[in-house]
Order: structure tokens, then sequence, then C-alpha cells
């Protein structure tokens, strides 16, 4: 089994923020694979699909972000499940906006749902797909740059970024994970 984790905080409030693109994800995977309704599992909302005969788990962890990888460790535990088959999608600061980076390790770089999983797995090496979202401008502050909504004027660049992690998840299914970013990745930095 594979499962794709995106990270984002639950509620109505937070649906449409930019700390959510790792729901946007996860919600177009279910889209475009006819998953079956998202279920209460693991403290979490996790839907299930069949993609060319292989099960996947899409995951949207409900324990808000800071607590992530505690609703990792409880999907690890109950269905046994190894973290090398698993992909985390979440928002990244350090990566241009629209851009898609995808990594197999590495530190949380000062990300607490990316922290709280390293925290409760043990380990740093994980398969990552980081959606930009740059910086914000001087003076505003991280925590309220992240829970604000995009602009209307980048919807069309956030859908596309979407869609192509979609494609790069989709691509990781039947290829390695360093082929999925040898690929992703050149193709996100042109």
């Amino acid at each position: 089994m594979r499962w794709i984790i995106g990270l984002g905080n639950p509620g109505a409030a937070y649906e449409t923020t930019r700390h959510n693109v790792g729901f946007f994800v996860v919600d177009e995977l279910a889209r475009r694979w006819n998953a079956g309704a998202y279920q209460n599992k693991c403290k979490a909302l996790v839907a299930e699909a069949r993609v060319q005969d292989i099960r996947v788990s899409l995951i949207k962890p409900m324990t808000y972000m800071n607590l992530s990888g505690e609703s990792v460790r409880a999907f690890m535990d109950y269905f046994k499940v190894r973290l090398e088959d698993a992909i985390v999608v979440y928002d990244d600061l350090d990566t241009q906006a629209g851009r898609i980076r995808l990594r197999y390790q590495g530190s949380a770089g000062g990300h607490n749902g990316i922290k709280s999983i390293i925290q409760h797995t043990g380990t740093q090496t994980f398969n990552r797909v980081r959606m930009g979202i740059s910086r914000p401008k001087p003076g505003i502050a991280i925590t309220d740059y992240v829970l604000s909504p995009f602009a209307k004027a980048e919807a069309s660049e956030v859908k596309r970024m979407v869609e192509e992690a979609a494609d790069a998840i989709e691509f990781s299914l039947t290829h390695t994970f360093e082929q999925t970013m040898a690929k992703f990745n050149s193709r996100s930095a042109e």
C-alpha cells in the first residue's frame, strides 16, 4: 500500500490558506482517482483509491499542522505500513511560489508539521513534495502569512502547482522516487 499525506489545518477558517496546499493536492488526487469518501481514522480523514492495481490511502491529518506526526504515527502503527511508502505534501516558504521541489530527506527547515513527523517517526528520511509559497514581504509575520488565503491573482498559479504535484505523485506510483525527483524537480525549475 502507498500513502499520501497532505498537511494542513482542519476547519473552514483554514480551508483556502497557504498552509493547506497539502490538503489541496490530496483532494485533487481523490478527485482524479475517484477515491471513496473520506473516513475518520487515525486522527485523520482518510480516503482509499486503487490506481493501476496499487492501493493508495489519501490522508489529511486533523490534528492541526503542529501535531501532524501524531496522525502519521497512528496510521503507521494501525495499518503496519512503512514510511518509505509514503509521500508528505506541504507548503514551503523557501521554495518559490508556484514551484514544487521533491526531496527524500532533510531537516524540518522550520516547518512545524514536518518537525512533528520527524519527532513521531524518529527519522528525517521520507519522501516529500514541497509546495512553494515563498516568504512574505518584510513586516508580515510568518504565522499570519501562512494562515492567510491565496490572493485571487495567484489562483491560476496555485492550480497549476497543485496539478503538477499531483502529476508527480501519480508518476511516483510506477517509478522510483529518485526518477520522480529527476523528472519533476527539473520541470519545476524551468
